[in-house]
């Protein structure tokens, strides 16, 4: 090797060091959370939800950071798929070492995941899906769960639906963890309320391919006096059309989990169902100093109002950060630790991670869809505190395996 030829690979090999050095450098200024959601499956949440994680990673950032670091996520879609997603958990924790895990929307996926977390010994974050099992029968000493579960948000609307005494009821509901778990828990919680409680017909549609006329035939034919559904997205506003142009609901009390949030309600405009008793997201309406602040600073950010996906991702990295601060480390069984009891603020008010079950005690806005301006807002509407419609310690106790 000639000396003009050693002094240019003596010089690239410098540059190349000092990259991975800087590389380095900026590595340890930075923490890493692995985050994965069903992006292009569940969009009319999911983009709100993004929106409001990097909202609630921006303002960690402008305050300081963590442990004197900048808070990054590394984001990945999981395209809907319980494989694909724990592939993308392992990539996440092994390729990109992240801290650990946030995310996920259907419930067999965010199962799967938490599967992957105990397995791993990694703390998994559950922002989304509805699950009664991510925390009971399946829970996990790595794993918990943010949103309001099935159950919670099924005895939220219970009493009203029980205040009625209507005694023949029809369900609807997609065949899938989530709709059945609803199903399961409105019929034991409306039996224990309301013992001579019929339930006439089910229809169980497969997910997002809902024969929506079919279904409301079948519906009217068994003649129920009210009818709860766990339908949402595009298989809830098919039920919603059809069954409006069948006069199915007319003299028909109807409950539906979800139906009030902004996703599922704001496209049916003027075909908003008047009347149905819902959980939902009045953003418009809430006024509380916390949600205000929430608002205001979303829709400066991004020129758009809110959805309960936005409230939902913005929470998750509060979770994270919350956690982070209590632990005063990375460390995982530290972390894990920490989450156990761990009380943060949100939009929606305080919160905690109960050491029990490891579910928050994030509530719901239970009232009726009304009209108002040509598009479905909710009326009557007051905020559920989720700790109250939670199973006691010993009833936990049962159902969840220990730790």
């Amino acid at each position: 090797m000639d000396r003009r030829t050693w002094l240019k690979w003596s010089a690239a090999f410098g540059v190349a060091v000092a990259g991975l050095m800087g590389n380095g450098a900026q590595a340890q200024d930075t923490i890493k959370i692995g985050e994965m959601n069903s992006y292009k499956n569940f969009a009319a949440f999911l983009e709100p939800y993004k929106k409001g994680w990097e909202l609630a990673v921006e303002q960690v950032n402008a305050s300081g950071g963590l442990l004197g670091k900048k808070l990054e996520i590394v984001s990945r879609d999981d395209n809907g798929q319980p494989g694909d997603a724990v592939r993308i958990a392992e990539e996440l924790v092994t390729r990109e070492k992240v801290s650990f895990l946030i995310g996920t929307f259907p419930s067999h996926v965010g199962l799967a995941v938490a599967s992957f977390a105990k397995e791993k010994k990694v703390l998994f974050i559950a922002a989304e899906p509805l699950t009664d099992k991510i925390v009971w029968d399946q829970g996990n000493k790595y794993t918990f769960r943010l949103r309001a579960s099935t159950y919670m948000q099924t005895a939220m609307l219970v009493p009203e639906a029980a205040k009625l005494k209507k005694k023949r009821w029809a369900i609807v509901y997609p065949n899938y963890e989530y709709g059945q778990s609803a199903t399961a828990a409105f019929k034991k919680l409306m039996k224990e309320a309301q013992p001579d409680v019929e339930f006439v017909i089910e229809q169980a549609p497969p997910l997002g391919k809902i024969e929506a006329g079919a279904v409301a035939d079948a519906i009217a034919a068994a003649k129920p006096d009210a009818i709860f559904s766990s339908l949402f997205g595009p298989d809830l506003a098919k039920f919603v059309r059809e069954g409006q142009t069948r006069d199915l609901f007319k003299g028909v009390e109807v409950f539906n989990l979800l139906a009030g949030e902004p996703e599922y309600l704001d496209p049916l405009k003027d075909e908003a169902p008047v009347g149905w008793w819902v959980t939902g997201y009045p953003w418009y309406a809430i006024n509380t100093p916390e949600h205000k602040a929430f608002a205001d600073a979303y829709q400066k950010k991004f020129n758009d109002y809110p959805r309960l996906g936005s409230i939902v991702g913005y929470a998750t990295v509060q979770s994270a950060a919350a956690v982070i601060k209590k632990a005063g480390s990375l460390d995982t069984e530290k972390l894990v630790a920490a989450m156990k009891g761990l009380t943060h603020s949100t939009p929606l008010g305080n919160i905690t991670y109960r050491p029990q079950d490891h579910q928050s005690t994030m509530g719901a806005y239970v009232g009726k869809i009304g009209l108002k301006d040509g598009k479905g807002i909710m009326t009557d509407w007051y905020y559920a505190d989720g700790a109250k419609f939670l199973p006691s310690d010993a009833d936990v106790a049962k159902m969840r395996p220990a730790d």
